[in-house]
């Protein structure tokens, strides 16, 4: 039998707050909630099996935040999929299409999730990897913004109307490219990669607006994170009622900080760029791999 999770006032409050705020800034939550913790020498709690489950209970308080704020979206979305299957019939180019855009979306990750779900579950033991991916992440969104500022300084040279038509409204992306997009979000199962930020990114690489780039990366969020929810968060089922309560506080916690979250990145991501995200990456998995071999956690 698995030892209980060691978990706290304290450790609930960093854990719940680090995720809900890190789960919609393209800075990997994933990583933080590896590396702090390693950081701070709580590897019994990183080392159990349920952390796994723990993480992603607070993740679900994130993804009924993400409900809650695109609320109009979702009820879009189920109706207009409702629609689609009563008349059997999928337009492209609509509403209807968005809805099955984030179902395709969400494809790659989910099998991908299910095949390799021992492996990746071990990499979340591993402070030092997390670290070292989110330097790669760094660089990752580093270069989808040099990648787009390139475009933008073509774009300059274009009347207005022809600029106005190198950007593409979500409804008009193509199955193929919404699994382009899910396989860039496949990458955020590893910790250290932003699920947000990678999707993002490849939303820019199909060229969506920054906005529409974060808006389908946020669509995509949560019904991944609910799949993941029905098969980790059982395992939590078993702890006792104190680790319960602690859980469902960290859920509360985690969902009002990414609700707050998602107000500022929405509107940050009319006008702002990802390259600060990439400088925080390479800062914090540089001085995160540094402050673990010093404090000998690296292990």
């Amino acid at each position: 039998m698995n030892p209980n999770l060691h978990i706290d006032i304290w450790k609930t409050i960093v854990l719940s707050l680090l995720q809900g705020v890190t789960e919609l800034f393209p800075i990997s939550s994933l990583g933080h909630t590896v590396i702090l913790p390693g950081l701070l020498g709580w590897g019994d709690l990183i080392a159990n099996a349920n952390f796994l489950p723990l993480v992603v209970a607070l993740h679900l308080g994130t993804s009924v935040a993400l409900v809650a704020y695109f609320w109009r979206d979702w009820l879009q979305v189920i109706l207009t999929l409702f629609k689609s299957i009563k008349e059997g019939e999928v337009k492209t180019g609509t509403e209807e299409w968005v809805s099955w855009l984030i179902i395709i979306g969400c494809v790659p990750a989910g099998i991908l999730g299910v095949f390799l779900k021992s492996p990746l579950e071990k990499l979340f033991a591993s402070p030092l990897i997390a670290a070292t991916f989110l330097v790669v992440n760094g660089s990752v969104l580093f270069a989808g913004e040099q990648l787009r500022r390139r475009s933008e300084n073509k774009l300059k040279m274009l009347s207005p109307k022809e600029r106005e038509a190198q950007f593409r409204p979500l409804s008009s992306l193509s199955w193929k490219e919404a699994i382009l997009v899910g396989l860039a979000q496949s990458f955020a199962l590893i910790p250290g990669f932003s699920r947000s930020g990678m999707t993002i990114v490849a939303g820019l690489g199909v060229h969506l607006t920054h906005e529409d780039a974060a808006r389908y990366s946020f669509l995509l969020g949560a019904p991944l994170i609910a799949a993941a929810a029905l098969l980790e968060v059982p395992y939590l089922f078993h702890e006792p009622l104190s680790v319960l309560l602690y859980v469902v506080l960290g859920m509360v916690l985690s969902g009002v900080a990414a609700f707050l979250s998602t107000r500022f990145l929405m509107k940050y991501f009319e006008t702002g760029r990802l390259d600060p995200f990439a400088y925080y990456c390479w800062a914090a998995g540089l001085l995160g791999l540094v402050l673990l071999f010093v404090t000998g956690h690296a292990a």
